[in-house]
């Protein structure tokens, strides 16, 4: 039998953090599917001890030994299976959490405060990321363009395992066709013009925490194909390089699209889209977050004065009147465009109240002009108009569309609409004749 030693530094032998690091990366060129791993804990300190057990019950199956000079080698059997019995429990644990925010409940370690909120739509997202947070599962979070997307995905990040570890950004759409697979993956000096050096690509500065791919719909085919290898191996393989290195990453992807749609069309692999969805989040848009966008306004008008107080510029208010034209815009462009709006607004203002001229100036459409193409609240009256037949058919398209996004759930779909039990859902879904 060929014996192989494998010898590493320690700069303390009961420091759990290097021993762990040390004992992965061993285990990690040695190990293959047909290999049965078999720890022994009798040598070395009992934080190496602690190690390999841990090891042994989760990452890498193994089978424990321990010797000793009165009974020499034999089975060393650990009553219980930290996969099997501890880590469903930890899970249930986060579940229980997730059932008292939805039942009102305080969240305690309010991770995700930085997302203002009170609407009942952002409420059930927010439910949905929290139950991801916790597994390293990969995320694509769907949205259009200034909903929030990065500030969803780093609230994940810092609910996880993995928040003490890096969050690297990739903005997919920015990055030059020919430069992808370099940035994604590394690459080695002279592997092409302009390697100058070697250079670690952005999934292996991510090692061990979560890379966040911004616009993954723009990406090239054939670096689709590279990162869907890197999804399933658990490896990059630098360019000009034939040697493939092992990440542990979480990704978490976003897009202004919607992916099964580009798969359909052509433009996404299937497969990479499966890969990437194994949870999906929706991000609504601005205008049908009810009751959310005032908390907004206030609290981006105060991210505006923080800006300007450095330059002396007082701290702006704003009157109740440019607050109505805010609430009435459409915001196509969300929560990006109100800021932009705000900040605008606090610079053609000369006063400290911020009022309704500053706001008409400072916005790109006014409400006026967002429907005046409007199908519903523009319609001539010259040959009359059947309103009741056309309120109807608007309180039975948007009665549907709750209860199917809420598979049916009376008290989600009443929720959804502002209507403050399940009993007015069931009274308006008779009277429009909608069934469940």
């Amino acid at each position: 039998m060929e014996v192989c030693l494998h010898t590493v530094k320690l700069s303390s032998p009961i420091d759990f953090g290097q021993i762990y690091e040390r004992v992965v990366e061993i285990l990690d060129a040695i190990s293959k599917p047909t290999v049965q791993l078999t720890f022994h804990l009798s040598p070395g300190t009992p934080a190496m001890a602690s190690v390999w057990i841990l090891l042994a019950k989760t990452t890498y199956p193994a089978r424990l030994i321990q010797s000793s000079a009165q009974k020499g080698v034999e089975e060393a059997n650990i009553p219980f299976d930290i996969s099997a019995e501890f880590i469903p429990q930890l899970l249930q644990r986060s579940d229980e959490r997730l059932s008292a925010l939805a039942m009102g409940a305080a969240d305690e370690d309010a991770v995700f405060e930085s997302i203002i909120h009170r609407s009942a739509v952002m409420k059930r997202v927010i439910g949905q990321a929290r139950r991801v947070a916790i597994r390293s599962i990969p995320v694509l979070i769907e949205g259009e363009s200034g909903t929030g997307k990065e500030l969803m995905a780093r609230a994940i990040h810092r609910a996880s395992p993995r928040e003490r570890k890096s969050f690297i950004t990739v903005n997919c759409g920015a990055i030059p066709p020919e430069l992808v697979e370099s940035e994604f993956f590394g690459h080695k000096k002279g592997s092409f013009t302009g390697a100058a050096t070697d250079r670690k690509g952005h999934f292996e500065l991510a090692h061990g925490g979560t890379i966040f791919l911004d616009e993954i719909g723009e990406l090239p085919k054939p670096v689709q194909v590279k990162l869907l290898r890197t999804l399933q191996e658990g490896e990059v393989t630098p360019v000009g390089s034939s040697e493939a290195k092992k990440v542990d990453v979480r990704v978490v992807a976003a897009t202004n699209r919607t992916l099964m749609n580009e798969v359909a069309s052509g433009n996404f692999r299937e497969d990479l889209f499966y890969r990437l969805a194994v949870a999906i989040i929706k991000l609504p848009p601005l205008r049908e977050r009810a009751g959310d966008i005032s908390l907004l306004i206030d609290a981006l008008l105060r991210q505006v004065n923080d800006a300007s107080a450095p330059i002396g510029i007082k701290p702006k208010k704003i009157s109740v009147a440019a607050k109505n034209l805010l609430l009435h815009h459409p915001w196509p462009g969300n929560i990006r465009e109100l800021l932009n709006t705000l900040q605008r607004a606090a610079v053609w203002s000369d006063d400290e109240m911020i009022g309704q001229e500053a706001i008409k100036d400072a916005t790109l459409l006014s409400p006026k002009e967002a429907t005046s193409n409007d199908p519903i609240l523009n319609r001539p009256l010259d040959s009359g108009l059947a309103l009741e037949e056309l309120m109807a058919g608007v309180a039975r398209h948007y009665l549907q569309r709750a209860l199917d996004l809420t598979k049916g759930n009376k008290t989600q779909a009443a929720g959804l609409l502002g209507f403050r039990n399940y009993q007015t859902m069931g009274n308006w879904m008779e009277k429009y004749d909608v069934e469940r």
